[in-house]
């Protein structure tokens, strides 16, 4: 049953949309607000906002325009997408895959459990692991869209597999591959998930 999820996954993922387009050099002159938030070079200081540097153009792309249309309300941004057309964002978004994202650490003492959750899943309730997406390293899989996870800050990814559990994050597709695998998830295995993500690269 897992490995027909993941296929699936990933002949949606691949099919699913055209590549990004993007300039790096030309987008490095368009994130001068993007860097308040999210860091000049994609690695945010702020652990509640996401490190963008290194993820996959086709993802970034993605996320700002369910950003920018509603798709994917995020409070913080309402309005900062409105004067950028379709071209900006794909400069934007190849900028950002261009650079490299830094590395936290996890917390040793959710490092073997949240490690349990991202490689094994958790079978017995038909959770797939993390990896099948996002790869062993976290590293993601650029070409279909699942997004890096290694180095990501805790808080983040925690606020967001909470979202999606609590159905207050929706863009992740009409399979709801995300809510679905975020519903298994008990607060105690987002901490430690989340703090194993932080570390991982």
């Amino acid at each position: 049953m897992n490995k027909v999820l993941v296929s699936l996954l990933l002949t949606l993922g691949l099919t699913g949309v055209a590549q990004a387009a993007g300039d790096a050099e030309a987008g490095q002159g368009k994130v001068a607000v993007c860097g308040a938030c999210h860091g000049v070079d994609g690695n945010s200081p702020a652990p509640n906002f996401p490190k963008l540097a290194g993820q996959g153009e086709r993802y970034l792309l993605k996320q700002l325009h369910d950003i920018k249309s509603g798709v994917r309300p995020v409070v913080e941004m309402t309005g900062m997408l409105d004067n950028l057309s379709d071209q900006d964002m794909a400069d934007i978004a190849a900028y950002f895959a261009s650079q490299k994202m830094s590395v936290g650490a996890a917390d040793p003492k959710l490092v073997e459990r949240g490690e349990a959750l991202f490689r094994g899943g958790k079978l017995e309730e038909g959770m797939p692991a993390c990896t099948g997406c996002h790869s062993p390293d976290g590293a993601g899989l650029a070409a279909a869209g699942f997004p890096k996870l290694g180095g990501q800050h805790a808080q983040y990814v925690a606020k967001q597999l909470t979202d999606f559990r609590e159905g207050n994050r929706t863009n992740d597709g009409d399979a709801m591959i995300m809510r679905s695998i975020a519903a298994k998830l008990s607060n105690k295995d987002i901490e430690a998930v989340s703090s194993f993500i932080q570390g991982l690269h």
